[in-house]
C-alpha cells in the first residue's frame, strides 16, 4: 500500500501477497505424526502386495504370439521326432503362477531340409506330467532371402487361451530351449 501526500492510501503498483507477511505456525502432535506414518505404511504394504509376487506365486511373462503362416495343416500325426540333428525342448507353463501344464497339446510344423513344407515335418506331441516337451527335428532352413530359420508352434491346454508362436533357433546350435507360457482363458 502507498500513501499519497494527503494521507490517502492506494494499492501499491507492485503489491506483495499478504501470505508472505503472514506468520504460519505448524503444530504436530505425536499422535498426528503416528497416524500419518501408519497411513503411509498401510499404503506401502498395499502397493507391495499388489505389484510384487508373493512367495510361491511367481508370474511368468506369456510367450509372444507370432503368425501361423500359410502352411499350417491341422491334425498332424502324433510323434516327437520329425528329423534329426536338432532338439527343441521346454516346459508348458501358466502365466499366472508359472506352474507346469501337463498334457498340453503341441502342434509343430516347419520346412524340411529342402526348404519346402511337407507332412514329414509336422507333428503333434503332448507335454508330460511335469509340463515338459521334447521335439527332435532337422535344423529348420531358411527358405527365402528374407525368412529366417523357424519352427511354427501351436499350443492348446484346457482352461487356457490357444497360443500360436514361432521359435527362431540360433545359427549353428544343435539344441534350443523354449518355454511355452499360456494365458488363462477368460
Amino acid at each position: 500500500m502507498v500513501r499519497n501526500r494527503k494521507g490517502k492510501i492506494y494499492p501499491s503498483p507492485i503489491s506483495t501477497p499478504a501470505c508472505i507477511h503472514a506468520k504460519v505456525s505448524y503444530s504436530f502432535s505425536m499422535n498426528s505424526i503416528s497416524k500419518i506414518t501408519g497411513t503411509i505404511l498401510v499404503f506401502a504394504a498395499v502397493l507391495f502386495l499388489t505389484f510384487s509376487p508373493i512367495a510361491g506365486a511367481e508370474q511368468c511373462p506369456p510367450t509372444k504370439p507370432d503368425s501361423m503362416g500359410p502352411f499350417y495343416k491341422p491334425n498332424a500325426p502324433e510323434r516327437s521326432k520329425i528329423g534329426s540333428g536338432y532338439i527343441l525342448a521346454g516346459v508348458v507353463r501358466s502365466s499366472v503362477d508359472c506352474r507346469p501344464l501337463p498334457n498340453a497339446r503341441i502342434e509343430v510344423w516347419q520346412a524340411g531340409p529342402d526348404g519346402e513344407y511337407d507332412d514329414a515335418h509336422r507333428a503333434t506331441l503332448f507335454s508330460d506330467a511335469k509340463g515338459q516337451y521334447r521335439l527332435e527335428t532337422d535344423y529348420p532352413p531358411r527358405y527365402s532371402f528374407w525368412r529366417p530359420s523357424h519352427i511354427h508352434i501351436l499350443v492348446e491346454a484346457s482352461g487356457f487361451r490357444r497360443l500360436i508362436t514361432q521359435y527362431y533357433p540360433k545359427k549353428g546350435e544343435k539344441e534350443g530351449s523354449f518355454d511355452l507360457v499360456l494365458v488363462p482363458a477368460k
